[in-house]
């Protein structure tokens, strides 16, 4: 067995609750005749949902969502075992589209995109007529697809799998928290513990890493635009600076908005010498990576993952990952017990679609999803519900029965 094959079952060993949706899937093939396309970071826990999906009856299509997230020994095995794989750690701009046009060729029926490019890519090229519909993964992702469904351009339903209970609550907080960590502990073997951390955004994700980052012992200061995530920040114990202010203290800083240029060039300007950047957003765009290049006489990697900017000034900043989602980029991302939750949630809505027909647009997961993955990995876990009395749900119930 290969070691990518060994990546792949270690992972599904630990994804109980899709391995029951896996088993129902089987059983029942609720997408017997769906070409699905899947965008996504390629590596084993995705390989398991990409798998569960072709046991679903599906003619199933992987390509990256990254030019670096693509664990190659994984895409290998995963393209034994019956998956078209379109993918492949390194590539350049152009392969990375043109992976995206091979796996429409294929006329997908439903799409499973994880940042926004692979419904893009569909749109522009015309290569849309096929699909029913399609979920999407990531803050990132649902936002360019509002912005497409404010403008009438998404002419298919999309289900923003991103913003459901059992996705956000937990992927993006636990895992984006957990994994952004790990990531930049492995890049460069400094400690967490007594670091000045600057957490920049303070949604879910930014608020995993800050929970986390406190947890191991460093010191958080949070930078935020929403007055009101400000203000959340601050009563749950963190200092709260502005961007000006916080380049002048941390000693790592972590980007997670979802937006660009988050760190610019005045920014790095007042940044101490050995300072590290990394990014947890989707793109590689929240650190002003052209701005760090003006700055620098030379540019060395000094460690897999850790780019050393020289700067004229005689400082050195370092940057993660390229400035890519260093979770996936130097990590194996989120632990698998929380994707194993997100990724239920991705085939559960998947196989909906199959057999509802939606109007174009932006949708929410339906109820009963999120409540049949809650309830599932309760049960794999031995954690029972208490349950509400006959006198509790008539006190609960708004009939005015209440006393």
């Amino acid at each position: 067995m290969s070691e990518g094959d060994l990546r792949i079952d270690w992972a599904a060993g630990r994804m109980p609750v899709l391995a029951e949706i896996r088993r129902q899937f089987a059983a029942e093939r609720p997408l017997t005749g769906q070409r699905v396309a899947v965008c996504i970071h390629l590596e084993a826990k995705t390989a398991v949902l990409a798998l569960a999906l072709a046991e679903a009856g599906a003619e199933v299509t992987v390509c990256g969502s990254n030019p670096l997230s693509t664990q190659d020994l994984v895409a290998a095995a995963l393209a034994g075992r019956g998956v078209s794989v379109f993918a492949r750690r390194g590539i350049d701009a152009k392969t990375y589209q043109d992976f995206l046009d091979r796996s429409l060729e294929r006329q997908p029926t439903l799409l499973l995109d994880d940042g926004g490019d692979l419904v893009a890519r569909a749109l522009a090229s015309g290569r849309h007529t096929t699909v029913l519909g399609g979920t999407e993964e990531t803050t990132t992702g649902v936002a360019r697809l509002v912005q497409l469904a404010g403008r009438g351009r998404l002419p298919f339903p999309m289900v923003a799998v991103n913003d459901g209970a059992m996705k956000h609550l937990f992927d993006n907080r636990f895992g984006t928290g957990q994994s952004a960590l790990e990531a930049v502990m492995r890049a460069t073997n400094i400690s967490i513990a007594g670091c000045r951390l600057v957490v920049v955004g303070f949604g879910d994700c930014g608020r995993g890493v800050a929970e986390r980052g406190r947890g191991l012992g460093a010191q958080v200061a949070v930078v935020e635009v929403d007055a009101v995530r400000a203000n959340l920040a601050y009563f749950d114990g963190f200092s709260v600076l502005s961007m000006d202010q916080a380049a002048a203290w941390g000693e790592l800083f972590i980007t997670v908005t979802g937006n660009r240029q988050v760190i610019r060039g005045r920014h790095l300007d007042r940044m101490r010498d050995g300072a590290v950047l990394a990014n947890a957003g989707h793109f590689d765009v929240e650190v002003d990576k052209p701005a760090l290049h003006r700055r620098a006489e030379r540019v060395e990697e000094v460690r897999p993952h850790v780019q050393a900017f020289r700067l004229k000034s005689g400082r050195s900043l370092y940057l993660l990952a390229e400035g890519r989602l260093v979770n996936l980029v130097a990590a194996d991302g989120h632990p698998i017990e929380i994707m194993d939750l997100s990724f239920s949630l991705q085939a559960l809505s998947l196989a909906f679609l199959a057999t509802h027909r939606l109007p174009g647009g932006v949708h929410r997961v339906p109820p009963e999803l999120d409540r049949r993955v809650a309830e599932l990995s309760l049960g794999a876990r031995g954690i029972s519900l208490e349950r509400l009395t006959p006198a509790q749900r008539r006190y609960l119930d708004p009939d005015g029965s209440r006393p």
